[in-house]
């Protein structure tokens, strides 16, 4: 045989990794692990242990504590106790314990990288090349966000408490994901490791011990779904974050819409992997493997789905077959191995049965000539060709090493068939044309894009998902918005019970008299607005006259249900009546904001001008609207609702065109592009308060971001309606971009809360009805902003504008590109 017959023969041999410092680590703990709590190991209070095992084997490698209520209970109040002393810190000191934690991870790296690998069944280059160092990273870059934090956010707060919940697909990763932001904003931690990977997390808890983290400050308790249920649904924990599958993540939302808790969710995916013909094929191959086949494919973001240009669809095939068949399959510790173990029995199981239900629906099954090992838990790569985009392999998430392949013609088919899905997780694209590249990732319903590169993570850049795929994001600036609140707003009163809210000057007409005046002053909470208008003209009662109707799609329409209801002022007098808004006109206004694309579209500065046409208008037409205004909050708030108003239409106007993204720098030949995005089609409750004010102090920052509304106008004075689409119908603001109904909330909530084209629902009216917005949203698990009941003063521009209102207008995507050779 020649030289060169015998490289092209040549196969890799084993390469064991050395097991023997884990296996020493298991012993010396006895092979049985308790929870961590209040700097302790402690036994389960229920005395009840299960089994993790080594999906390569399928042996037992430790009994683990199972977590009972009582466990998470002494968990949270040991994270309560430790809360204010952590918050108290100087930023210098949590950013030091952050650091000795990074330093304590990379001196124990290989340790991690085997248990890792022993507990997941991933193989051992990934965790020791690819988790570990970003596990280092994570803690790294979030102790120098704890050193500037108050610098850089110096009006926020910590949540609190946070209940951590991550999967067993990246255990020390997704546990880094969110511990090291958590600490690093101020907060505490209850974290559950999932029931079938629990180990590096306890492995984590003694580093928190061997770097002096303040006991309580990191919590861990193992156990399986109830342990999880149980710290979802405690009354002391402030905010929930969760990574794991959607149907979890719907019924989280659903425990936790009653309480005031925070909520994140990174859930499932089906990212679409896209192909244009004029791709480098071969660095395309590359990409896929590691898109799809990386950690078996357990992977959230996995490249699931393969979109191939007709034209090129039989040479990118043949070429993936080829591939394929060069993959190693088995043991994870050996380091010559590609493809290591599927977790457990119950997943290799469901990726069985997905596969042969995709067979069943007509797809084509390719899979290499392998031998998997005899023992533990294993599948092969496997390529589904000639699938359908309705097959259950093509819209359900496998989390195994299967890729579903289908074909498109043009771009624009390309983005049609990535964005059927339900999900929204992540997405590549390839294309030697970066101007296709950037055009498609644009248009891709994704948190994160892939060009020409795939499964790149860093601490600097955010990670998270639209639709289905959850809310939130982890990473970077942007993730650290999920641990804080502004303080103002963690402390506000609950409605009606400040004599100064808001609500309280809507039930009751202003008094003009000076002791008032006086009194605003004294508190702090004066309107510049209103003192300045001494020549104010007399305000007269209006005509009972006005006919008016709701407005959709840039029209006036009347009502669906054929009825209306009476609007009084505040003495009983008939003021006029507004429509009866029912599920239909919800409807009608949703298809008529999804169909404003226009809107969302035009650019940043086309979208100011239209604003500032809006504030212009209402400038023209403020004695008018106030005297009509008046009836109802009083002639003083009347004329400061509109002042603040106009002021409030310039100030979105303002930041229309500079509410930017940013360009994030990962340690790697790429640059991560983060660029706001528009959500979509928000629905919006206004807040009775104040009818005006409070309508524009809401609408304006999601128009400014390129959003379409449909707003629910204040029921104590719905006629404001009439004057709303008279201002917009002369601002050449775009038919349908915002949408008003008007009716009760308690009709028009459901509605809008459980429409499944409405991509956010902001709610700012009573605790129930916040909790309701929560609860009914759970079907397409759309963004819920709320004002949790708390008051809101919406004269007050520190509180009621700003980057925290912009920050729900958009969502962030992270568009990863590489440049070099």
């Amino acid at each position: 045989m020649s030289i060169a017959e015998k490289f092209v023969s040549m196969e890799y041999g084993p390469a064991p990794e050395d097991s023997k410092e884990a296996v020493a680590w298991l012993e010396r703990r006895g092979y049985r692990f308790q929870h961590f709590i209040a700097g302790e190991w402690k036994p389960p209070l229920a005395g009840t242990y299960f089994d993790t095992l080594d999906p390569s084997n399928g042996e037992k490698l430790a009994a683990v504590a199972q977590g009972s209520a009582g466990d998470v209970d002494a968990a949270v109040k040991a994270a309560r106790a430790a809360s204010a002393g952590w918050r108290a810190l100087t930023p210098h000191a949590r950013a030091r314990y952050l650091y000795a934690i990074a330093r304590l991870i990379q001196k124990h790296s290989r340790l991690l990288a085997v248990l890792e690998t022993m507990d997941n069944g991933k193989p051992i280059r990934e965790s020791r090349d690819i988790d570990i160092p970003l596990v280092g990273r994570h803690f790294y870059y979030h102790a120098g966000w704890a050193q500037i934090l108050e610098q850089e956010f110096p009006e926020y707060v910590p949540c609190g408490v946070v209940g951590q919940i991550i999967p067993w697909n990246f255990p020390l990763l997704m546990l880094a994901w969110k511990i090291a932001p958590a600490l690093a904003t101020g907060n505490t931690v209850v974290l559950k490791p999932a029931e079938f990977t629990p180990l590096t997390a306890l492995a984590f808890a003694g580093i928190c011990e061997e770097a002096g983290l303040p006991a309580g400050v990191v919590n861990i308790v193992t156990g399986d779904g109830s342990t999880g249920e149980a710290l979802v649904n405690h009354p002391d924990v402030d905010k929930i974050a969760f990574t794991g599958s959607t149907e979890v993540g719907r019924a989280i939302r659903a425990a936790t819409a009653k309480s005031h808790k925070r909520l994140s969710l990174e859930l499932g995916g089906k990212s679409p992997f896209i192909v244009f013909e004029d791709a480098d094929l071969d660095s395309t191959v590359e990409g896929l493997v590691d898109g799809i086949w990386f950690n078996q494919g357990q992977v959230c973001c996995a490249g699931s789905r393969l979109l191939m240009q007709e034209s090129i669809a039989e040479v990118l095939i043949a070429k993936i077959q080829d591939r394929m068949s060069t993959l190693r399959i088995g043991a994870p510790l050996d380091k010559a191995i590609d493809i290591g173990a599927i977790v457990a029995k119950v997943q290799l199981d469901r990726i069985h049965k997905l596969v042969d239900q995709g067979v069943a629906d007509g797809a084509t099954c390719w899979q290499p000539q392998v031998t998997l090992p005899s023992r533990g838990f294993y599948y092969p790569p496997t390529l589904l060709s000639n699938v359908h985009p309705t097959s259950i392999v093509a819209q359900q998430e496998i989390f195994g090493p299967v890729l579903a392949a289908m074909t498109f013609r043009t771009p624009t088919e390309a983005v049609e068939l990535a964005n059927n899905t339900a999900y929204g997780l992540a997405a590549c694209v390839w294309s030697e044309s970066i101007n296709v590249a950037l055009h498609v990732a644009a248009q891709i319903k994704a948190g994160v894009v892939w060009v020409n590169c795939t499964n790149l993570f860093d601490a600097s850049c955010g990670f998270g998902g639209y639709r289905e795929s959850g809310f939130g994001r982890e990473g970077g600036r942007e993730g650290l918005f999920e641990y804080m609140e502004p303080a103002w707003f963690k402390n506000a009163p609950m409605l009606g019970t400040d004599p100064s809210t808001m609500e309280r000057r809507a039930s009751s007409p202003v008094n003009d008299n000076d002791d008032d005046e006086e009194n605003d002053e004294e508190s702090g909470r004066g309107r510049p607005a209103l003192h300045q208008q001494a020549n104010t003209p007399h305000i007269d009662s209006p005509a009972i006259d006005r006919t008016v109707k709701l407005y959709i799609g840039g029209k006036q329409a009347r009502p669906d249900s054929g009825y209306s209801f009476e609007v009084h002022s505040t003495d009983g007098r008939l003021l006029g009546e507004a429509p009866l808004g029912n599920r239909k006109d919800i409807r009608n206004a949703v298809e008529a904001a999804r169909k404003a694309a226009s809107w969302a579209k035009a650019t940043a500065h086309n979208r100011a001008q239209v604003l500032y046409y809006c504030a212009e208008n209402l400038s023209l037409r403020r004695d008018e609207i106030a005297r009509r205004l008046a009836a109802v909050v009083g002639e003083k708030q009347a004329v400061a609702e509109v002042d603040l108003s106009i002021e409030r239409i310039f100030s979105y106007a303002a930041w229309a065109d500079k509410f930017d993204g940013g360009v994030h720098n990962p340690p790697f030949r790429n640059v991560a592009i983060a660029m706001n995005e528009a959500i979509g089609t928000v629905g919006i409750i206004c807040p009775r308060e104040a009818p005006l004010l409070g309508f524009l102090s809401l609408v304006m920052p999601a128009l400014a971001m390129g959003n379409t509304v449909i707003a629910v106008p204040s029921e104590a004075y719905p006629l404001i309606a009439s004057d709303l689409y008279q201002l917009f119908d002369t601002s050449d603001l775009p038919g349908g971009a915002v949408n008003i109904v008007t009716g009760y909330i308690s009709q028009l909530l459901k509605p809008l809360a459980e429409h499944d084209d409405v991509d956010a629902l902001w709610c700012f009216s009573d605790e129930p009805s916040a909790a309701a917005a929560k609860a009914m949203s759970i079907g397409n698990l759309k963004q819920v902003w709320t004002n949790e009941g708390r008051a809101i003063d919406w004269f007050d521009s520190k509180v009621a504008e700003g980057r925290w209102f912009l920050e729900h207008a958009i969502q962030v995507k992270n568009i990863w590109v590489p440049y070099g050779e």
